[in-house]
């Protein structure tokens, strides 16, 4: 009897650990400062591949990077292009609807060398296509993107540095 429960226990540890596994991933979501109201649910997640483009400035006699606009192509989960990331903040979905929002709120990501979360509340829509109704977005999950700690002075002023990241963009509608 204790060899058959051993050996159920022994067959089940590898689901057990994927079940973990998947916990933990899901674990890493948007913390709570960061989420929509709850009013709003999840419409679509797109991952974002692009840079975040830098300006030198000069800002009461001090230099730094200061965040022009990003530039970063959308897919969708499947890897498909689903459209485009730019200034504003705006997102543009393949089908030509089109929002831009205002950052609501930030968090530090877990990756100390990468962009911050962010809860983004949209301000504007054009078009009746897939994000007409797009009322928040989370950028989560970032890679890289920030500005570098040195390389802006007078000598650079206006100077632009391109730097790669990578970012999920959750979208949210109301329910």
């Amino acid at each position: 009897m204790h060899e058959a429960i051993r050996a159920l226990v022994c067959a089940m540890l590898p689901l057990a650990a994927g079940v973990l596994l998947s916990l933990s991933a899901s674990a890493q979501q948007a913390p709570q400062e960061l989420q929509p109201p709850a009013t709003e649910k999840v419409l679509l997640q797109v991952h974002a591949t692009g840079d975040q483009i830098y300006s030198c400035k000069a800002d009461g006699g001090q230099f730094g990077w200061t965040l022009k606009a990003p530039e970063a192509q959308l897919f969708d989960k499947s890897g498909k292009p689903f459209g485009k990331h730019f200034a504003g903040p705006s997102w543009e979905a393949s089908d030509g609807s089109r929002i831009t929002g205002k950052a609501a709120a930030n968090a530090p990501s877990p990756d100390a060398d990468s962009i911050p979360w962010l809860l983004v509340t949209v301000v504007s829509r054009s078009g009746e296509g897939v994000l007409g109704h797009v009322t928040s977005i989370q950028r989560i999950h970032t890679k890289g993107g920030k500005a570098r700690a040195s390389g802006c002075d007078a000598a650079h002023a206006g100077q632009e540095d391109r730097v790669p990241y990578a970012a999920d963009y959750v979208f949210f509608a109301p329910k």
